[in-house]
């Protein structure tokens, strides 16, 4: 596991060891004119309570560890790693952990009156800055700005342009969401949710194994076929792409943060081939695994020379 989620793992220990019930801690990582970054650690599991909140601007959340129940007026989804909790400024909304306990998420908090000069420079019309789903489901589209942020948040680094990434994810969150908009998926029940959450978590906390349809399937008691279609109303994606991008995320943060070979890093992602890793890397991120660490590496001098 990444360092975001030994931290996460490591808490719920101590809550464990402690008796305690579960709590939220909040850490300020960056903030701007109508816009602030938060590090945010949830030990809250089973036992507790969930409760009812407000957003008091928008907010779009990357979820980097860990799972939970989002329900808000808009609908009600399972957040996991990779995907993007929705929110509309003065809603309510409760998220619970009713099948696994704790998560980790950079949560990037709007003023509305600047979210919405955002999406009018953006092109879109007024109105339709709202988000009419609670969830972005983990895509290919968010991958090289959740491993920024999460290599960011896991090292305090101070490499990463904040501001720009608020605006890059506001971007690309409205004009996904807007895509999004056009999918429908049947209601599944809280049976499902256990299930798939418990998948989920296994693919995280072990993203090298050999993970098969049939090896989920199997763990979660169901047919390869009810699995399959489970898994995808849930999440959003399908385990083959949720393992593939569990794996990528792994590597991103291998690449920048140690002097590995690229792979040996690929062979400890659970890739069988250095050329299928590369393929896939350069499809999720843009660029070549070398090209990545080089960037990385290239934007931490200039941050340690500024």
């Amino acid at each position: 596991m990444g360092k975001i989620a030994v931290e996460l793992e490591a808490a719920l220990a101590r809550r464990d060891t402690l008796g305690a019930p579960g709590s939220t801690q909040m850490r300020t990582i960056a903030a701007g004119e109508g816009w602030q970054v938060t590090d945010v650690l949830c030990t809250f599991g089973p036992r507790d309570r969930p409760f009812e909140e407000r957003h008091a601007g928008v907010c779009i959340a990357m979820v980097l560890a860990g799972a939970f129940g989002y329900r808000s007026a808009a609908g009600r989804e399972l957040l996991t790693p990779g995907s993007l909790l929705l929110g509309n400024a003065g809603e309510c909304f409760e998220c619970g952990h009713r099948h696994a306990s704790g998560d980790r998420c950079v949560s990037f908090h709007y003023q509305s009156a600047y979210f919405e000069r955002l999406a009018a420079d953006m092109g879109f019309a007024h109105g339709d800055a709202s988000f009419r789903h609670v969830r972005l489901p983990p895509l290919r589209a968010f991958s090289g700005l959740i491993a920024r942020a999460c290599s960011a948040a896991a090292h305090g680094a101070s490499d990463v342009s904040w501001d720009e990434l608020a605006v890059e994810l506001a971007d690309l969150t409205l004009r996904s969401a807007r895509a999004d908009a056009k999918r429908r998926h049947a209601a599944t029940g809280a049976s499902a949710w256990s299930r798939v959450t418990q998948a989920a978590r296994l693919i995280d906390e072990t993203p090298d194994a050999p993970h098969t349809l049939a090896s989920l399937a199997q763990l979660c008691g169901l047919s390869d076929f009810y699995f399959l279609r489970s898994f995808e109303r849930v999440t959003g994606v399908t385990p083959h792409q949720y393992v593939l991008r569990a794996r990528l995320r792994h590597a991103a943060l291998r690449l920048a943060d140690e002097d590995a070979k690229v792979v040996d890093i690929a062979l400890d992602s659970g890739f069988n081939d250095v050329s299928n890793f590369n393929h896939a890397f350069r499809a999720e991120f843009g660029m070549s695994p070398r090209a990545w660490r080089m960037q990385r590496g290239a934007r931490r001098c200039e941050a340690r020379n500024a």
